[in-house]
C-alpha cells in the first residue's frame, strides 16, 4: 500500500509544485554503446527537449569512441500532469525493447521538469499503478547504468532519485538555485536554466563515469 501511495504521489507531485506560468517503433539503425532515453519538460515541444538535447551533446563529447545514441519519449507533456503515467509507460516499453534488442547498450534515463516525474515512476514503482501499466522487469538494473533527471519535483517532496534503494549510487538530480519546482525557492526562471548553468555537463560528466 505505501509503495501504491508513492505512485500516486509521484504522479501528482508534477500538479502540485508545477510553476503557473503504445509501444515505441524502434528508429535507432543498430545498437549504440549508450543510449539516453529522456523526457521532455512541461510544454516543450515532442523531441528530447532543450535540456536533453544539451545533455545528450555533452555526454556525446565525453564518450570518446563509444556511440551514443537517444530516444525521445512520446507523452503529451502538457499540463495534464497526470499523463505523465503515459510517458511513464513509452519509456518503459522503450527500455525493455532496448534490453531485449541490444542487450549490450548501456541504458541511461533522463528527464527534465515533469519528464523527470516521468522517470520518477518508472524507477520507483514497480507494478501497474494510476495509470501506469508496464512497469520495468526486476532485471532492468543490469542494463541501466545512470539516471539523470533535472528540476525534479519530486526531490521537492524529499523523495530524489538519489534516496532510492536501487537507483541512488547511479542518480544524479539537479536543481538550480531557487527552481520552485525542485525546491522552496522561488526563482521562476531558474527552472528554465539548465543548460546555461552548466548543469546538463555536470550530469553528463557523471554519467560518463558509470556508463
Amino acid at each position: 500500500m505505501r509503495i501504491r501511495a508513492l505512485a500516486a504521489s509521484l504522479l501528482a507531485a508534477v500538479a502540485a509544485v508545477a510553476p503557473a506560468v503504445t509501444a515505441p517503433a524502434a528508429t535507432a539503425a543498430g545498437c549504440p554503446d549508450i543510449e539516453v532515453v529522456f523526457a521532455r519538460g512541461t510544454d516543450e515541444p515532442p523531441g528530447l527537449g532543450r535540456v536533453g538535447r544539451a545533455f545528450v551533446d555533452a555526454l556525446q563529447s565525453r564518450a570518446g569512441n563509444r556511440t551514443v545514441g537517444s530516444y525521445a519519449v512520446v507523452y503529451p507533456a502538457s499540463y495534464d500532469f497526470l499523463a505523465a503515467a503515459a510517458g511513464a509507460n513509452d519509456a518503459s516499453a522503450h527500455i525493455q525493447y532496448m534490453m531485449n534488442t541490444c542487450p549490450d547498450t548501456r541504458l541511461v534515463l533522463g528527464g527534465y521538469s515533469q519528464g523527470a516525474a516521468v522517470i520518477d515512476v518508472i524507477s520507483a514503482v514497480p507494478f501497474p499503478a494510476v495509470g501506469f501499466n508496464m512497469p520495468l522487469p526486476p532485471n532492468a538494473p543490469d542494463f541501466v547504468s545512470a539516471l539523470a533527471v533535472f528540476g525534479n519535483p519530486s526531490a521537492k517532496l524529499g523523495i530524489p532519485l538519489t534516496a532510492s534503494p536501487v537507483w541512488g549510487a547511479r542518480s544524479i538530480d539537479l536543481c538550480n538555485a531557487g527552481d520552485p519546482v525542485c525546491s522552496s525557492g522561488n526563482d521562476i526562471a531558474a527552472h528554465s536554466n539548465y543548460g546555461r548553468t552548466g548543469l546538463t555537463d555536470q550530469a553528463a560528466a557523471f554519467v560518463a563515469g558509470l556508463a
